[in-house]
């Protein structure tokens, strides 16, 4: 199991403890650092859908200029997260028994529970 976040993001923490307090032991992928690959961002689009993936309500979404925020279809979507890795829904967790995640809700969190 693969967390993908920020490692200052309050939801990404409490993830991460939860997950553990659960039993599962994720290994912790720091987008803004490490950044994300096209491929991953591509199988979590297919998984979760990119409306959900692509995170409109955050800060670097607001900073993008009209033409990138214009008609963004899916593989636009991949591209700006690409280059912007902040603009990823957080957290993305990635497991091979529950399937791709996106976000913390109470339907996340009752599937790793």
């Amino acid at each position: 199991m693969k967390l993908y976040g920020l490692k200052n993001c309050d939801t990404c923490r409490k993830a991460l403890k939860a997950l553990e307090n659960f039993g599962h032991q994720p290994d912790f992928h720091d987008v803004r650092v490490d950044g994300v690959t096209k491929a991953y961002l591509t199988k979590w689009a297919k998984a979760a859908g990119w409306e959900t993936l692509l995170n409109t309500r955050s800060t670097t979404w607001r900073e993008l200029s009209d033409k990138d925020k214009a008609n963004v279809d899916e593989k636009k979507a991949i591209a700006l997260m690409e280059a912007n890795p902040t603009l990823v829904k957080r957290p993305v967790i990635d497991c091979p028994k529950n399937g791709v995640t996106v976000g913390w809700t109470k339907d996340v969190q009752e599937k790793f529970s």
